[in-house]
């Protein structure tokens, strides 16, 4: 079962990230241009606005966030609303934007981009690994819509998403040079509802994916197999972040109306975040190992 926890007005839920320090949740609304802080204890929710969407974020040792804005990077600083760019990683590239990212295990920040709405057959989209030091690598081209970034809990298997082909690849991942090699097909999501999103690996290894236009949340194994698919009461869930004091609670966000794709009528919370009882737990979000 579902709860619905957050997200009044909220367009275009993305990017749950948990704060084990703090015991909060971090979330953006892309299409609302803002990043949000929700505290489960109290339920009180905090707003930062940002200069255009961003698409997904990690936070840092030093109190700010690393957040993927449009065509690039940048830092918020939530002690007085200011954002500051860094890099920009798709320079020219306009009809992009930045969607989908994640730290691996050591604290470098991947991230991926689409065309901005998602066009069928456009294939923009690019995969970006951002190193503490900002150095900046493009690992992969020819994407449809970059998501479904997670990484093993030993760190050597990066998953990695294109929901345009409904497919999930796994790589060899090198947590001391970053490399990502050898890519095969983890799942082609025979079998699962709507399509490929965000995700989230727990403890065991297995991996969750939201099943956006697919009313769920699917966890496979380390082998690919289907585990279980968790129903939810919206279309469109865009990705799951453990939470909660003992990680065993999945915190979903999802696509409502603004969201810029067309959703079914009957969902008053849609774009909102929901929490569900997990039955396992994940591991803490690594944070953006900043340099300076």
């Amino acid at each position: 079962m579902a709860e619905y926890v957050t997200g009044v007005g909220a367009m275009l839920g993305e990017s749950p990230v948990w704060d084990t320090e703090a015991g909060v949740l971090w979330w953006l609304d892309i299409e609302g241009c803002s990043i949000r802080r929700y505290d489960p204890a109290g339920g009180a929710e905090q707003s930062w606005q940002m200069p255009d969407k961003p698409g997904s974020m990690a936070l840092c040792g030093d109190g700010r966030v690393l957040v993927a804005v449009r065509n690039g990077v940048g830092w918020l600083d939530p002690s007085d609303g200011s954002f500051t760019p860094w890099l920009d990683l798709e320079p020219g590239q306009a009809s992009n934007r930045m969607n989908d990212g994640k730290c691996d295990r050591v604290g470098r920040f991947w991230v991926g981009s689409m065309d901005e709405f998602a066009t069928e057959g456009v294939f923009t989209g690019k995969l970006h690994r951002v190193d503490p030091d900002g150095t900046h690598t493009v690992v992969r081209d020819g994407v449809g819509v970059c998501n479904g970034l997670a990484f093993s809990p030993e760190g050597d298997r990066m998953y990695f998403a294109d929901s345009m082909r409904s497919t999930v690849w796994r790589y060899r991942y090198d947590p001391d040079t970053g490399r990502a090699t050898d890519p095969e097909v983890f799942s082609d999501w025979t079998g699962l509802p709507g399509l490929p999103d965000g995700a989230a690996v727990d403890e065991t290894g297995c991996y969750w994916s939201a099943c956006a236009f697919g009313w769920s949340l699917a966890r496979l194994t380390p082998h690919g197999d289907i585990d279980r698919v968790v129903e939810l009461p919206v279309e469109i869930p865009t990705m799951p972040a453990f939470g909660g004091a003992d990680l065993d609670t999945i915190y979903v966000t999802s696509i409502g109306p603004g969201g810029g794709f067309p959703t079914e009528p009957g969902q008053p919370q849609a774009g909102g975040v929901f929490a569900v009882d997990a039955g396992v737990s994940g591991l803490p979000e690594p944070r953006f190992a900043a340099s300076g």
